[in-house]
């Protein structure tokens, strides 16, 4: 097997279930997310995923952040504030040993746009299986080439182009 096909884990139908129980400890351990939506390959139904659920959290000011490290750490999470110069205005943590994290919770403003991004990229996704299928293919090609860890520009121009697409079919779904 290639390491593209290695990375990545068939569909796992309990992926929905675990976010919704870190969704429920996340918000008994802090009051400042205001909004919190499963994304990444594990919330695409059918789609396969390196096994990592993704939480985006929505938080009023991204300063509110410094009250969330601590509640966070409590429940496992790492926080890693080298990642927002990855991609800026996010905050970020880890649960889980590195390289092989469980969940990863990415902080933004909930009424940026990037979090209407986030959103917009995954529901897209959700209602358009053969672009998700697209996104697949990518990945497995940029595991092949890169290993274990993507560079964020191995993604990029392929999901600026389905948030564009998404924009201009005024995508959105159910929850």
């Amino acid at each position: 097997m290639d390491a593209g096909q290695e990375v990545l884990a068939t569909y796992d139908p309990r992926w929905p279930i675990m976010y919704e129980e870190e969704k429920t400890k996340i918000l008994a351990v802090t009051d400042k997310a205001v909004a919190i939506e499963h994304i990444g390959s594990t919330s695409i139904p059918g789609s396969r995923a390196k096994p990592v659920i993704d939480i985006l959290v929505g938080i009023r000011h991204l300063a509110d952040v410094e009250e969330c490290i601590e509640p966070l750490h409590t429940i496992g999470y790492e926080y890693r504030p080298g990642n927002k110069q990855l991609i800026p205005n996010t905050e970020y943590f880890r649960k889980g040993p590195s390289g092989a994290n469980t969940h990863h919770v990415r902080m933004v403003e909930a009424e940026s746009d990037l979090w209407q991004q986030y959103k917009l990229f995954r529901d897209y996704l959700r209602m358009h299986p053969d672009e998700a299928q697209r996104y697949e293919r990518l990945k497995v090609e940029a595991y092949e080439r890169h290993g274990r860890y993507l560079p964020l520009e191995a993604k990029k121009n392929f999901i600026e182009s389905i948030i564009a697409k998404a924009r201009s079919e005024g995508t959105s779904s159910p929850k």
